[in-house]
């Protein structure tokens, strides 16, 4: 499905994004991600999706990670070209990483709002702002950006953080008004409760709760948000922009 394409993955050690990264390899596509803190988890990653080969400029290599701190702006454009002359091109953009605080509203302090704002919104711009310039020389490309049930719902959620993800789908929206017109798709995926990442902070309580609104009744796995992402990322998702789909069992 995805043979011959080169996808860049942010936040690519994470629970959704290590399931992209695996979905997106044995799908034929080639990865470079992103990691900020976890390298343990980025290096172990990169060792079993390459422990069948693959190759990145005849090294046989299909995946590689790289360090990254979204909110550097010039490091952000460096590993752009970093990641364009070492794979060739980047097809495929998934914006992933995140981060989320558990806190009621009354206890947020501006740097909380801050941190959240910054890593899940100025962070998606300014990697966008990097990769996208290449896509729109080639005119081609798909971009998508992981949102979150938080910010759609009215859900016990971080109001810092419902406010980020809401602010995802809105950005997702009008780039894609503005880069369609360069064969540039861009979507979003919009996440419900999961085994693992941001979801494995939820309370107990609050998880049950979940799963008694939820059609299927039971919280969804990371590769079933990273089989959308593959989806989207193909040729076969060609006439499919500006969408936010969710993955969320039905609430």
């Amino acid at each position: 499905m995805l043979d011959g394409k080169v996808a860049f993955v942010t936040g690519g050690s994470g629970a959704i994004g290590s399931a992209v990264v695996r979905a997106f390899a044995r799908e034929g596509c080639r990865v470079a991600f992103s990691y900020h803190s976890h390298e343990d988890q980025a290096r172990k990653l990169v060792e079993e999706c390459n422990s069948g080969g693959g190759g990145v400029d005849g090294v046989g290599e299909k995946v590689r990670a790289y360090p990254l701190d979204v909110l550097d702006a010039k490091a952000c454009q460096s590993l752009a070209e970093t990641v364009e002359r070492e794979f060739g091109r980047v097809d495929v953009l998934v914006n992933n990483a995140g981060i989320a605080q558990i806190m009621p509203f009354a206890m947020i302090d501006e740097k909380d709002w801050d941190l959240v704002m910054d890593v899940n919104v100025k962070g998606m711009f300014l990697v966008t702002k990097a990769f996208a310039r290449g896509m729109i020389r080639r005119k081609g490309g798909s971009i998508i950006n992981m949102s979150s049930l938080a910010g759609l719902r009215v859900l016990e959620v971080p109001v810092h953080y419902a406010t980020a993800k809401s602010a995802v789908v809105g950005f997702t929206l009008s780039l894609a008004g503005e880069l369609g017109r360069y064969n540039i798709r861009v979507n979003a995926i919009v996440p419900g409760m999961l085994t693992g990442g941001v979801s494995a902070n939820i309370p107990a309580r609050q998880q049950e709760k979940y799963k008694d609104f939820c059609s299927l009744s039971r919280a969804g796995e990371p590769a079933e948000v990273a089989e959308l992402a593959a989806f989207l990322a193909s040729d076969r998702s060609s006439y499919i922009n500006a969408q936010s789909i969710f993955v969320d069992g039905g609430i």
